[in-house]
């Protein structure tokens, strides 16, 4: 593949970083200590080093924190978790379609996502993880599926423009404070 470097279990293919493992041929998407990933950003299903294709799937911890020129991302139908703090901080990110692959968005994975106006979480989700929608100001729609059963603490806490919220059945529990803030 052109534009592809690694060393060790790790890879930059085609602009992304990725932390490899060689024996689950799977791949993360991660970043390099400083690195500004900006723009529009389209996650590929599968990549290829050495001959070998790795299935994408996750988005590490971190992986696009404080990347505040981040405009969209969009993720394949491979993705399984978003980790935490994975894009905390993208203040400029508007748009991100979360795919039904995802069965967990871990702690703080879109806190400080300013500019989020409207999330669905698909019904692969089952847990919601604390902090994860933190201080999303814009936000004013969420629409949850009917998988979902847990919402963390602090979740979707100072998400100031949050105007409804229908909650499926299936919700076992929501945390203390996961909607604190929420005028």
């Amino acid at each position: 593949m052109t534009g592809a470097t690694a060393s060790a279990d790790n890879a930059y293919i085609d602009g992304i970083y990725y932390n490899l493992s060689t024996t689950k041929k799977t791949a993360e998407v991660t970043a390099k200590s400083k690195s500004k990933y900006s723009g529009d950003i389209k996650i590929p299903s599968s990549i290829t080093y050495n001959q070998v294709e790795y299935v994408v799937n996750s988005i590490g911890s971190k992986a696009f924190y404080k990347c505040t020129g981040l405009k969209s991302v969009v993720l394949p139908n491979t993705i399984e978790t978003i980790r935490e703090s994975a894009f905390e901080g993208c203040s400029s990110l508007a748009t991100i379609t979360i795919p039904n692959s995802v069965t967990s968005i871990d702690k703080g994975a879109f806190s400080g996502c300013s500019g989020l106006t409207s999330v669905t979480i698909p019904n692969s989700v089952t847990s919601i993880g604390n902090y994860a929608f933190w201080n999303c100001r814009n936000l004013k729609s969420i629409t949850f599926n009917d998988s979902l059963e847990f919402i963390g603490i602090y979740a979707f806490s100072n998400c100031t423009s949050l105007t409804s919220i229908i909650f499926p059945n299936s919700v076992k529990h929501i945390a203390d404070n996961a909607f604190s803030g929420c005028i």
